[in-house]
């Protein structure tokens, strides 16, 4: 099962790759060898958790978070998001206070600091479906209402009910039924 995964997911960026690199304008597209591909070359931001790191990272500690490789992340950056998590969420209180995965604020606060998106290989695939948490992330998941309620909903997601919504319930348009998916653009 693993294996037909990666050949799927393999396939998929190759496909991505030709359809990226198709025109009908052959005049304007540069050859590959002509391609200067040579210097150095430096993450600027990372994005696995939207919002997470625009909310937990310091101002001045933006860029050192962004260009660290996430195995990294944790051992440098955990103490800061839990100390910004604590400031910021009165769902993490006292020390013995968890959100609805029953993690304490310096747990959550390691979880968040490595900005991964995980995924789950041989389950259902979802930001949060009301059961299954931080397995993936599918297009139409509410990923900022999830964070929200993950930071502030405390144990049973009730805590703080005018904090854990962004209450941004729908796309402006529907995704579509095959490939690419997304909407056009309005």
């Amino acid at each position: 099962m693993k294996l037909n995964n990666i050949k799927i997911l393999a396939i998929s960026i190759l496909s991505i790759f030709a359809l990226a690199s198709c025109s009908d304008d052959d005049n304007n597209v540069p050859p590959m060898a002509s391609i200067d591909f040579s210097g150095s070359y430096m993450q600027k931001d990372q994005m696995g958790r939207p919002a997470v790191n625009t909310v937990f990272v310091n101002s001045d500690m933006k860029d050192a978070f962004n260009v660290t490789i996430p195995s990294e992340q944790g051992a440098n950056f955990a103490a800061m998001f839990e100390t910004n998590l604590k400031a910021l969420s009165p769902a993490y209180a006292n020390a013995e206070d968890t959100n609805a995965l029953g993690l304490d604020a310096a747990t959550f606060a390691s979880v968040l600091a490595t900005d991964v998106l995980t995924v789950s290989l041989d389950g259902t695939t979802t930001f949060y479906d009301g059961t299954n948490v931080l397995t993936g992330r599918a297009l139409a998941d509410d990923v900022i209402t999830v964070e929200l309620l993950l930071i502030f909903g405390g144990e049973d997601f009730s805590e703080n009910p005018t904090l854990s919504d962004d209450h941004v319930d729908a796309n402006d348009k529907d995704f579509l039924s095959s490939f690419p998916y997304l909407a056009s653009p309005w």
